[in-house]
């Protein structure tokens, strides 16, 4: 591996992390906030998120595995892999309370909260920027290997979990902003916690990269294919059908999934 790939995947992996900061931004802008083009949008990132993970990189992890210990034994393999991802990220949702989960997004009237209210509010949006950033090191993880491997895919699953991202950010700065009144503060504790998804890319990979061959990347890459499938099913999804319409949120998943077949034909 030289640099610039890892300089490249390095800078994709901060562009995905660091986009809670735009989620912070629409915050501050409920007036021009529109939910539909936010459902569309989600459901576009889950299609292309489940698309790529599917039919990219679960097939990538397989092969490699396969390599290594033979057809039937690496698809074995590739599959308890994949259900571990998930199995990871299941449990990293589990352990963190549901008002303190990030994705679970509420819909905060400015006009209506009490003096009283002023520190739950904090106290919710300093533990969404906590749980952000746990839920953002494998997130990180995902996106820096896919560059790694294949810039293309790389780029796809960047700009997927970005969108991914945004919702998060307004999940950290709308309740510390309407708590605090102070934009600044909202917004660089959302933008901070976006910094994990970096920094568990650059971990996970120093923890790794003197035990990586082709059994490890498999192993990661199903992994992470399960991981994304989790996020998209989990979180985007029930997201996007909350904020918009289900026709909208279903939209934007096969749009998702056609913009990544169509990319994924143009470099055979």
């Amino acid at each position: 591996m030289n640099a610039n790939n890892f300089s490249f995947a390095l800078a994709l992996t901060i562009f995905a992390g660091l986009s809670t900061g735009i989620g912070s931004i629409m915050a501050f802008m409920s007036k021009k906030f529109n939910p539909k083009f936010l459902a569309a949008s989600l459901g576009f990132s889950a299609g292309v998120m489940i698309y790529v993970s599917m039919i990219e990189i679960f097939v990538k992890a397989k092969d490699s595995l396969s390599a290594a210990y033979g057809i039937k034994t690496g698809t074995v393999f590739t599959v308890i892999a994949f259900f571990s991802g998930i199995a990871l990220i299941a449990l990293i949702d589990k352990l963190i309370p549901s008002f303190e989960n990030p994705h679970e997004i509420k819909n905060i009237d400015e006009k209506n909260i009490s003096a009283a209210n002023q520190k739950r509010l904090l106290r919710m949006g300093l533990f969404s920027a906590l749980a952000i950033a746990i839920h953002n090191f494998p997130e990180g993880l995902a996106t820096f290997m896919g560059a790694l491997t294949d810039p293309t895919l790389g780029i796809s699953i960047a700009v997927a979990i970005a969108i991914h991202n945004i919702p998060e950010g307004i999940a950290v700065s709308a309740p510390i902003y309407y708590a605090t009144k102070n934009r600044k503060r909202a917004f660089w504790l959302s933008f901070i916690s976006g910094l994990a998804e970096p920094v568990g890319a650059i971990l996970g990979y120093f923890i790794l990269r003197n035990v990586f061959n082709e059994s490890t990347f498999g192993v990661i890459f199903a992994g992470v294919a399960g991981i994304m499938v989790y996020i998209s099913l989990d979180e985007l999804l029930p997201t996007a059908e909350e904020y918009g319409e289900h026709h909208i949120a279903i939209g934007g998943l096969i749009a998702g999934m056609a913009i990544m077949a169509i990319s994924l034909l143009l470099f055979l």
